[in-house]
């Protein structure tokens, strides 16, 4: 995920690059635009997260109910639960060879065939349970915020004069919607969501062991665009610290 700057520092960064050529009524207006983003209620990241999830799967080829990567990720949906603390979480398949996974505040889940397909239940367990961990950490809102400040649907809600959910084109979703998936983590929310995972499966009677080797065919894969492939930490750091848990436990 490429988005790692708060909101006030993102907001300081484009006031001060090329100030020069900016009036103060452009300044103040861009400011004000990231502290709009900032003051987002949860119902307005919900309805923005509601829109881009629906854009996002307008354009993916979404695995049918009768597919053996629907049919799998219904038997892991099922023991992973149906919210993310408190919220509900949608689950669905795209089919393609890319291997990622991601989640939106709105508790929209989403895997790629890709992914399932380098990886055995308990893994994908370990893998959607940190998405979940976004979400109910509010991880994931905060990701909406900050696409929000960043992306051109800042521009189209302003220039509506409506509220921060304005009507946005496709070539608008689409672009906050790439934001959010592509959205980086800080190395402390990324800590956290794999505990969340580890907590959470430990909870539902799920083995951990399949974070860690989730984590260790991350680490021979190389990269990818989900948070879950984020190198801070690397991948064999967190393995190890799941390993660990697991020892402590015993």
């Amino acid at each position: 995920m490429k988005l790692q700057y708060s909101l006030s520092a993102l907001a300081l960064a484009t006031l001060l690059t090329g100030c020069q050529n900016m009036s103060a009524d452009s300044m103040l207006s861009t400011g004000m635009k990231a502290f709009q983003a900032a003051t987002l209620s949860d119902a307005d990241v919900k309805a923005m997260s509601d829109e881009s999830c629906a854009h996002m799967d307008s354009q993916a080829k979404i695995a049918p109910a009768s597919s053996k990567y629907s049919k799998r990720l219904k038997k892991i949906a099922a023991n992973l639960g149906s919210d993310a603390g408190g919220i509900p979480v949608n689950y669905k398949v795209y089919l393609t060879n890319d291997i990622n996974a991601w989640a939106m505040a709105n508790g929209c889940v989403r895997v790629y065939s890709g992914l399932m397909d380098r990886m055995n239940d308990n893994e994908v367990e370990g893998v959607l349970g940190h998405e979940m961990g976004h979400v109910a950490l509010g991880h994931s809102k905060k990701a909406m915020q900050t696409a929000y400040a960043t992306s051109v649907a800042r521009d189209a809600a302003a220039a509506s004069g409506n509220s921060a959910v304005a009507a946005l084109s496709s070539s608008q979703l689409g672009a906050l919607g790439e934001a959010l998936v592509n959205a980086q983590f800080s190395q402390s929310q990324e800590s956290d969501a794999d505990d969340f995972s580890y907590d959470l499966l430990k909870k539902r009677g799920i083995a951990r062991e399949g974070l860690a080797t989730a984590f260790d065919k991350l680490a021979k894969l190389g990269g990818g665009d989900s948070s879950m492939f984020d190198s801070h930490p690397g991948s064999a750091d967190r393995a190890a610290h799941i390993r660990q848990r697991i020892a402590a436990d015993k």
